[in-house]
This record gives C-alpha cells, sequence and structure tokens, in this order.
C-alpha cells in the first residue's frame, strides 16, 4: 500500500471529535480488511468452495455509544451523512452507503439487542465498486464495533452470518458468506479454503517467493445490487432443482464434473442454468486443485487455474466484460505472468494476476498504457499483501478459528 493511501489513526480521531464532541468517553477504533478471491467465484452461495486471502486495505470505524438514541454516520468517503432517530434505523435509504451499518443495527437489534445510540465515523482505502468487498468490511466491522460496545456478547462467527444477513435481507443483494467470513477470519500472510457449506475452513500460507499478487482495477463501476448477481443465484436455484431429480445433493456445491457429466440432459430444455451449473462443479474442481499446487509450490499450476476460472466466468457464468477482459489479455501478455482472472462478481471491477515481484513496474506501465488506449479507461494497479481480519486497533484480537465458533481443519 503506498503511504499516502494509509488510514492515520490520530487524523480519523480528531476528526471524529470535531464531528461529534469530546465528552468523557473516549472513542474507539475498530478496523476491518478487503478480501481477494484469488479463485473459487460464485462458488459461495452454492455452498462450495472459495480461496479468498484478507487484504491490507480496509474499513477504520472511530466509534462510540452515544447513549441518547440517536444514530450519527458519516465517512470521509462519501458526501452523505446521517443522524437518525430510533425510529428511523429499521429501513433503507435509496442506495447509500449508510444502508450496510444500518442492516447491522437492524439484525443485531432484532436479535434482542438493546441499542441506544451510536456516533460512527468511516473510512476505507479499499477501492469503491471495485469487487474487493468493501461493502463486507463495512458490516463486518460494524458488527464487530458494536459487539464489543454493547457487550452483546456475539462469537464471530456468528457477527459473520449477522452481517450476511443484513446484506441479504436489509440491502437486498442475495450475497454468500465468503466476502464476511473472509473479511473476519483472514490471517495475514495466509489465503483460506473455506467450504461455505459446513464452513470448514482450512488457513494456507501463501509462500509466493519472488512472486506477487497485483489487483488490477477496471475502473469500470460495478453497478451490481440485486439484480444481475440475483440473477444467478436463481439460475442456479433452477439448475440445482432439476438436478435433485437425478442426484442426492442439497447444494449445487456438491455437484461434481463427473455428476454434470452423467446428467447435463436434466438440463437441456434450460441451457442457461445448465452453463450456470457447468462453471459452478469446474469451480470447485479448480478450488480442490489451487490448494496441492499452492503447497507444494507449483506456482504455475496455480496460475493455469487462475485462467481456467476466467474462461469460465467468462463463457459459462457471463459475468465478465470488455474492459475485464481486456485487462485479463493483456495481463497474460507480459513476461513470467503465470495466471489472471477476474475476481469478485464481475461486470467490472478488478482482476487479479500472479507474476514476478521485479516485473511489476513493467507490468504497469505496459498494461496501463494497452489498457487506457484500447478502452478509454485508466486502470489502477495495487500489489496485495495479505492481512488480517477484524479486530480493535490496539488490541490483537484472537486468531484462533475454534473459539470463535467457527470450524478449522
Amino acid at each position: 500500500m503506498r503511504n499516502e493511501e494509509r488510514l492515520d489513526v490520530a487524523r480519523l480521531r480528531e476528526r471524529f471529535l470535531e464531528r461529534f464532541g469530546r465528552t468523557d468517553v473516549e472513542p474507539e477504533v475498530f478496523f476491518a480488511p478487503g478480501r481477494v478471491n484469488l479463485i473459487g467465484e460464485y462458488t459461495d452461495f452454492t455452498g462450495g468452495l472459495v480461496f479468498p486471502c484478507g487484504v491490507d486495505r480496509g474499513t477504520m470505524l472511530i466509534a462510540r455509544r452515544s447513549h441518547d438514541s440517536r444514530y450519527r454516520l458519516t465517512s470521509t468517503n462519501f458526501d452523505l451523512t446521517a443522524e437518525l432517530a430510533q425510529d428511523e434505523i429499521d429501513r433503507t435509504y435509496g442506495d447509500n452507503w449508510i444502508n450496510y451499518p444500518l442492516g447491522v443495527f437492524d439484525r443485531f437489534r432484532r436479535g434482542g439487542v438493546e441499542l441506544d445510540g451510536v456516533d460512527c465515523l468511516f473510512a476505507g482505502n479499499i477501492p469503491n465498486g471495485a469487487g474487493l468487498s468493501s461493502s463486507a468490511s463495512i458490516e463486518i466491522v460494524t458488527a464487530f464495533a458494536v459487539n464489543e460496545l454493547f457487550g452483546a456478547g456475539r462469537s464471530l462467527l456468528e457477527l459473520v452470518q449477522l452481517a450476511q444477513a443484513a446484506e441479504n435481507e436489509f440491502v437486498g443483494m442475495q450475497c454468500g458468506i465468503m466476502d464476511q467470513f473472509a473479511v473476519a477470519f483472514a490471517r495475514e500472510d495466509h489465503a483460506m479454503q473455506l467450504d461455505c457449506g459446513s464452513l470448514e475452513h482450512r488457513q494456507v500460507p501463501l509462500a509466493l517467493g519472488d512472486h506477487a499478487i497485483l489487483v488490477s482495477n477496471t475502473n469500470q463501476r460495478r453497478e451490481l445490487n440485486e439484480s444481475a448477481y440475483n440473477d444467478r443465484v436463481a439460475e442456479c436455484a433452477r439448475a440445482l432443482a432439476a438436478l435433485r431429480e437425478r442426484l442426492p445433493i442439497s447444494t449445487l456445491g456438491q455437484l461434481t464434473p463427473e455428476h454434470f457429466a452423467d446428467h447435463a440432459d436434466a438440463l437441456e430444455d434450460d441451457p442457461v442454468a445448465a452453463r450456470r451449473a457447468r462453471h459452478i462443479a469446474d469451480e470447485n474442481a479448480r478450488v480442490r486443485a489451487a490448494v496441492p499446487a499452492l503447497e507444494s509450490g507449483d506456482l504455475a499450476a496455480f496460475g493455469q487455474l487462475m485462467n481456467a476460472s476466467h474462461e469460465s466466468l467468462r463463457e459459462l457464468f457471463e459475468v465478465s466484460s470488455d474492459p475485464l477482459d481486456h485487462l485479463v489479455r493483456l495481463a497474460r501478455e507480459q513476461p513470467g505472468v503465470l495466471g489472471s482472472r477476474l475476481t469478485g462478481a464481475g461486470f467490472g471491477g478488478c482482476t487479479v494476476t500472479l507474476l514476478p515481484s521485479a516485473g511489476i513496474p513493467a507490468f504497469e506501465r505496459a498494461v496501463g498504457k494497452a489498457y487506457r488506449d484500447a478502452t478509454g479507461l485508466t486502470a489502477d494497479f495495487y500489489v496485495i499483501s495479505p492481512g488480517s481480519g477484524v479486530g480493535r486497533i490496539g488490541a490483537a484480537p484472537s486468531r484462533n478459528a475454534d473459539s470463535n465458533g467457527a470450524r478449522s481443519s
């Protein structure tokens, strides 16, 4: 992360005090990272496998209980601020960032936690709309802060589930659990293989040697909300309904490539659902192959899996875009690049590329110019260092998943 993009705790504390005033109670500081998914896309809401890591960018929250039944929300990233009464926090307000913390407040209240007001200042350095989970970062840091400030006693896994429910039921995005889980449970210098059905997960060291992970932002704004994403959810549900008449599966994530090959005719009347199901089956197989490839140091094999993932997302799941495809193609043309794919929900956003660290400056120059010439857009590039999950600044939260209600293997 470039120094000018770092979040300055002391400066943000002062901004909080200027905005909300000084009291006898000092505000507390919390942080949650964003995440990048290295492989395993659109498999989370089908109960399949994903392989994300936290990133060294995220959302900082300066917060303090107000005890006056008022909810004051401001951000250094957005113009909109809000001051709401107790009876005004149970609804959404257009397509605005405040819906993410409001959804978390709503889930705590529905769970019987009495909230008596809070002042919040959010600051983030995740590129907004880029597919690096800025929304999950806001939700998880809010849930963690409310849990701490109000003594709600929820485990980290319960906070993950609460934040996912806030996005599903309050915001209206039918996302799976990957984003919230990765943001909460990320471990520094590791990626995580997560089974989104059982929530069993395994932390895998990212031993990249002289290689690095580079995220490239198309700067094609990803406008997703409940439209195209939720269409894919419905299409996968249709595929599951048809395949369950043949197979003893409860989620599409349990579908193997062999299953699909044997029973593809069950979807012959619904070719769209058939394409979605094939992607899910193949993508889960790619995640299963990715972990041993990394553990054995076979980065070339991991890169090939990344490339295959992008082709499947473009052709079978149909969530890529021209700018994304340009960035992936240009990346693969550069010396030493092992793999490149879209990451996140697609329709814009970012790509993730595995390449030699020494080649990054030349990569950025060559790809940046060619991409601008091809699309008229200017790409941004970020070298990603896998970072730790949510916590309080100045404290050392437990990284033991078992103690927080999730199972690791």
